[in-house]
Parts: structure tokens; C-alpha cells; sequence
């Protein structure tokens, strides 16, 4: 496996949600690239399967990006925000 290996760090509904996690990792210094199915691109379908947006990081930014990831569900990233950590 190369480093510059992209690897789907996670799966969103829409576009929207994927454009809110490119943004909080690309602050962190992680590049993101975004996959949607050909046809939910086009129409802008946010439901289902084309609905899905693969989040996809370079394999060597993997670990560090599945941790922003996680502290961003778990809510500690909003609390380290609002405690001016």
C-alpha cells in the first residue's frame, strides 16, 4: 500500500454532511476528497444510495483522521471549541 493511497475514512448522507467534515479535516491540515455516485452528483439526490458521499483520505492521514472523525461524533470536539482548548 502507498502512502498516497486514497482509503474511505467514512460514508455520509449528502452532500452537505460531506462538505461539513471536508471542511473540520482540511482545518486540521488532512486532505479530503469526496466520491458520490455519477447520478446523485447530477441531481442533487441527499436520500439513499445515491445519496451517499464516501469521505476519502490519503492512507497515511488515515489514524489521524478516524480521530477527528470520532471526537467530532462524540461531541468532544464541540466541548475542546467552547473551552477555548
Amino acid at each position: 500500500m502507498t502512502e498516497d493511497q486514497l482509503e474511505v475514512l467514512d460514508t455520509v448522507s449528502g452532500h452537505f454532511q460531506a462538505e461539513i467534515i471536508r471542511g473540520m479535516l482540511e482545518a486540521q491540515d488532512i486532505r479530503v476528497a469526496l466520491s458520490q455516485e455519477g447520478a446523485g452528483s447530477v441531481i442533487a439526490v441527499n436520500v439513499g444510495p445515491l445519496g451517499e458521499v464516501q469521505i476519502l483520505v490519503q492512507s497515511s492521514q488515515l489514524e489521524r483522521a478516524k480521530k477527528v472523525l470520532d471526537d467530532y461524533y462524540s461531541g468532544a470536539a464541540e466541548n475542546q471549541a467552547s473551552s477555548g482548548e
